[in-house]
């Protein structure tokens, strides 16, 4: 990422409804629709992502809202761990992809769930995704067991890490 763009790169943690969130939330469907022909009809909680148990974060390049990510507690063991978090919705527009935002909104993820006293972090992503799968990968992410509303689908991988300071 060049040095300009990170003077104007800032990581915010707001509500799950706020309007910016909403917007790149709406964004990530409509890429979900060109990339599957449909939305992601997994089922959500709100409530999921707000404190104590989730986080929803937006990045903002100069003022402007252009990445978002979340995490929440997720009940199952993975990893040698049931401390874990789930990713979710981890999402660039694509006018800014391949700049580095995505690896530095994870780090944030990674990083604040940590602190929350969370071992491992989960993930689902569908094959038709093979940029994300890369990055996870380049991350250190590596393939686990399936969980949740994909759990069965020969469509979605799943990859974890655990966490460390």
């Amino acid at each position: 990422m060049a040095e300009e763009s990170l003077r104007h790169w800032e990581i915010r943690e707001v509500d799950y409804d706020d309007p910016d969130a909403v917007t790149l939330r709406d964004d990530l469907q409509r890429f979900y629709v060109e990339r599957y022909g449909g939305p992601d009809d997994a089922p959500v909680n709100p409530d999921d992502f707000r404190p104590p148990h989730g986080a929803c974060f937006v990045g903002y390049l100069a003022g402007e809202p252009v990445a978002a990510g979340y995490w929440h507690s997720l009940a199952v063991d993975r990893l040698g761990t049931s401390e874990l978090v789930e990713l979710k919705r981890v999402h660039v527009i694509a006018a800014q992809r391949r700049r580095g935002f995505a690896q530095r909104l994870i780090a944030e993820l990674e990083r604040t769930a940590l602190a929350a006293g969370h071992k491992a972090a989960v993930l689902s992503t569908g094959l038709r995704q093979p940029e994300a799968i890369a990055l996870y990968k380049r991350l250190g992410y590596e393939a686990i067991e399936g969980f949740g509303h994909y759990a069965d689908d020969s469509n979605v991988t799943f990859l974890g890490r655990r966490l460390s300071p």
